[in-house]
Order: C-alpha cells, then sequence, then structure tokens
C-alpha cells in the first residue's frame, strides 16, 4: 500500500525582497523603555556597524498589494526608521503565523542571536568589529559563536526563540542528546531557562544518560540527595509525558470553549440577562473573552 502525502507549502516565498519601510506595517509599538535598554542599544549599534544581518520577516496585506505586515524585527525597523533608512530588504512569509511569533518579547533570543552572529563572521566580519557592534568582549562573542556545539538540532530548535541562560547551555553539553531533548521540553513547559533550573535537571540525571566523562553538577548536595532527586526527575518526565498527551485535545477544547463564550457576549440579550441575574459569571466570561482577544 502506498502512501501519499500532501506537498509541503513553503513558509517562505524564494526570494527576499527590498521593501520601502513606509510599506510596512508593525504589529506593535516599541515601548520608551524598550528603547532605553542595554539590548535595543546593541543592536542599534551592531546595524550601524555591520548592517542588517537577519533580515524582517513580513507578510503581504491581503487588503493592499503593496503594502506588508511586520511578523518579525520590530525593534531592527524602528532602529532603521530612527537612523533615518528608508528601506530594508526582508523575508516574505508565505502566511500570516503572527501568533507564532512572541510579539511580547522585546529582545533577541540568545540562539537567534548566536545566528545573527555566525551569520556575520561568515560574511568577513571580524570577531574584534562585532565585540564593538555589541558592546562586549570578544570572550562573549566567542561563546556565543560556540553556542551550540556538543548540543542536538531537537533541543536547539526547541529552544531557539527561548531567553536562556548562556551558561546554560554549558550544562546541558553534559547530557546525551536524548536527555537534552528531554531538558529542553522540560524547560519549556516549565518556562524556566535559568542556569539554576538547567543545573537542577543535570543533577538529577542518571548516569547513563550523562555524556562519558562529564560529571554531574556540584549542587553541594549529597549521594542519597542526588537519588532523591532522579526519582523526581523520572517522576516529573512520566507527569509531563501524561500532560503532553492530552494538551492538544485540551487546547483545542479550550479555544473553541473561549471563542464560544466570546461569541455569546456578542448577542446583547445574553448580556443583559447575565448583568441582571449572573454578575460574577458575566465577570468571569468577559476575562476569557479578553484572553481570547489577545491571543
Amino acid at each position: 500500500m502506498s502512501l501519499h502525502h500532501a506537498p509541503l507549502t513553503r513558509a517562505f516565498e524564494e526570494t527576499t525582497l527590498r521593501i520601502a519601510i513606509a510599506d510596512i506595517s508593525p504589529l506593535r509599538e516599541v515601548r520608551p523603555d524598550v528603547r532605553k535598554s542595554v539590548k535595543y542599544g546593541q543592536i542599534a549599534a551592531s546595524i550601524r556597524e555591520v548592517g542588517i544581518i537577519e533580515p524582517p520577516v513580513v507578510v503581504r496585506d491581503p487588503l493592499d498589494s503593496g503594502r506588508f505586515r511586520l511578523l518579525d524585527g520590530h525593534l531592527r525597523l524602528d532602529i532603521l526608521i530612527s537612523q533615518g533608512v528608508a528601506e530594508v530588504v526582508c523575508l516574505i512569509a508565505t502566511e500570516d503565523e503572527a501568533f507564532t511569533y512572541n510579539r511580547r518579547v522585546s529582545r533577541i533570543a540568545i540562539i537567534q542571536e548566536h545566528k545573527m552572529i555566525m551569520k556575520a563572521v561568515k560574511q568577513g566580519v571580524s570577531e574584534e568589529r562585532l565585540a564593538r557592534a555589541l558592546n562586549v568582549n570578544i570572550a562573549s562573542i566567542r561563546k556565543k559563536l560556540n553556542l551550540l556545539d556538543g548540543i542536538c538540532p531537537e533541543a536547539a530548535e526547541l529552544l531557539r526563540d527561548k531567553h536562556v541562560a548562556l551558561n546554560a547551555f554549558v550544562q546541558l553539553r553534559k547530557l546525551k542528546p536524548m536527555r537534552q531533548i528531554i531538558a529542553a521540553e522540560m524547560m519549556v513547559a516549565m518556562n524556566r531557562y535559568s542556569l539554576g533550573y538547567v543545573k537542577s535537571i543535570v543533577a538529577a540525571t542518571p548516569p547513563d544518560q550523562l555524556v562519558q566523562g562529564k560529571r554531574q553538577t556540584d549542587l553541594g548536595l549529597s549521594p542519597e540527595q542526588l537519588d532523591v532527586m532522579t526519582k523526581e526527575a523520572a517522576r516529573l518526565d512520566l507527569e509531563f509525558r501524561s500532560v503532553e498527551q492530552s494538551y492538544g485535545a485540551d487546547h483545542l477544547d479550550l479555544v473553541l470553549a473561549s471563542a464560544y463564550v466570546t461569541s455569546l457576549l456578542e448577542n446583547a440579550k445574553v448580556v443583559g440577562h447575565l448583568a441582571r441575574h449572573h454578575a460574577d459569571l458575566l465577570n468571569e466570561f468577559q476575562k476569557i473573552a479578553e484572553l481570547q482577544k489577545a491571543a
């Protein structure tokens, strides 16, 4: 029996496009406090020194063929505007997948920064020039260049847009690939990317899942405490797998229920009835509707 698979849809058009910045509509404004941040200053210095390395991502506006909506690169675009630049080369997404970009993040994730630096080096930019552009020392540039050495691609993909502590990758290298993936999944599930959290995962890792010759992280724990941590980590892994299996269906149910509640609140008679007889319930429904709109 032969299996036929639907052809994969391209995520981006085949070529980049130079676009007038005036024709690009951002999805959000850059706040004044973000413009004063260290990271914003680093990006601005990098653009002045070596130009745009990672093109912004836009999608064609379905209502106006001459305009584009910005999906990713709000800080870069804001900096280009402040520098008086009129045009920018962009990647053109084939679909408006804006929800896949974290619109609330105002700084570059460490893996994205690594890729930016790698691309700059391949284009002939020296480490010294990059260090000046990013206002860091050369040792930091080299650490970021080698960020993913010893990290399996699957774990790197899970963490690609997360703000993971730089030295956390040193700890992840102590794990074998499958354990790296599990560790990355746990970090995403718990939304914790600190060095201390990754150290605790490494410390609770059974010896057979560690890279040969790598010792477990010293957290000042006794062998008995490490044994308890290992067993607890195994239990959490099982719970995580259980939740992961039901997440898709639960999330779909939540989305459908939220959409239904939102549609109910568009009916004036329903809102009036709830206001008169179930004010507390109406308040909760309105909170759900606000979350649905913000999602």
